[in-house]
């Protein structure tokens, strides 16, 4: 397998980036990770003209955490970020878990994940549950957008051409909260035929004063479960509500028929994750992370 033939441009800042990305508009192609774009390359389905190569930008190497807010650079491996969530954020840790294998997330990025888009990969349906977005810089300066305005179809994100994505941001779950991460692959490291992410936080009540839950594998884009969060939202999370939650969630999704699974069985997997999640994330309420 070889790729079509393209030029290479080396990418020293953000800045030199954006200028390249600038001059070469939509024959462009962002390196970093490698571990979708290669393989695409390799495979033809991608023809760019140019490959701009971001490894060189330093700056964008970063890991910060401040005010529950945590910033991931644009060159921040998955698995430095895997090894900081091990004491840190336990969701993120289990959703990396079972991304590819270590080899795959030792050199492949988080931004590079999230903004490739593949419907069927864990970290965007994190970034979506927890109210993330990607901060993306282009000739016009720098613009936040919000994980629910990110995705647009397989493999299509609402960045432009010309603009590059520098950091990840997401919103850790409040103390006291819970989570719940649960997926169905035929074997460790393939993509998800179906999955779920969730985090529930209790009031002082013990009834439910948040409920975020969102899926993967089950669309075109990570889908939030809406139906879900408002079958929760100010009730009391008895095993019959989180059902009842799971499947409101499940019964408004629209997922699509491959060789892998059909629409119906990716449908009643949904529901049944959604109860794991929602149930493993009422459970952890009020454990320390």
């Amino acid at each position: 397998m070889k790729p079509a033939p393209f030029e290479y441009e080396a990418a020293h800042s953000a800045a030199e980036a954006v200028t390249l990305l600038a001059r070469h508009g939509d024959q462009a192609k962002v390196l970093a990770g490698g571990q979708s774009l290669v393989p695409m390359l390799n495979l033809r389905l991608a023809r760019p003209g140019v490959v701009v190569d971001i490894n060189g930008a330093a700056e964008l190497d970063y890991l910060r955490e401040s005010g529950g807010t945590l910033a991931v650079g644009a060159l921040a491996r998955q698995r430095g970020l895997e090894r900081w969530a091990a004491d840190h954020s336990p969701l993120i840790a289990e959703a990396l878990r079972l991304v590819g294998h270590i080899a795959i997330r030792t050199r492949g990025t988080v931004v590079g994940n999230l903004v490739h888009a593949d419907p069927a990969s864990e970290l965007p349906a994190v970034l979506v549950c927890l109210d993330g977005a990607v901060v993306v810089r282009g000739p016009s300066g720098e613009r936040v957008i919000g994980a629910a305005d990110l995705y647009l179809a397989p493999l299509t994100t609402s960045l432009a051409a010309d603009e590059v994505a520098v950091e990840a941001r997401f919103s850790l779950p409040p103390a006291g909260a819970g989570w719940g991460f649960a997926e169905v692959a035929r074997r460790h490291g393939d993509f998800a035929l179906a999955g779920a992410v969730a985090v529930v936080r209790l009031g002082a009540d013990g009834r439910v004063a948040e409920a975020r839950l969102s899926f993967f594998g089950v669309g075109g884009t990570p889908v939030r479960g809406v139906a879900g969060e408002r079958t929760l939202a100010g009730q009391a999370p008895t095993l019959e509500r989180v059902r009842d939650a799971a499947r409101a969630a499940a019964a408004a999704l629209s997922p699509d028929a491959d060789l892998h699974a059909t629409a119906e069985y990716r449908k009643r997997v949904a529901a049944v994750l959604a109860e794991r999640t929602l149930s493993a994330a009422v459970e952890r309420c009020g454990r320390p992370a």
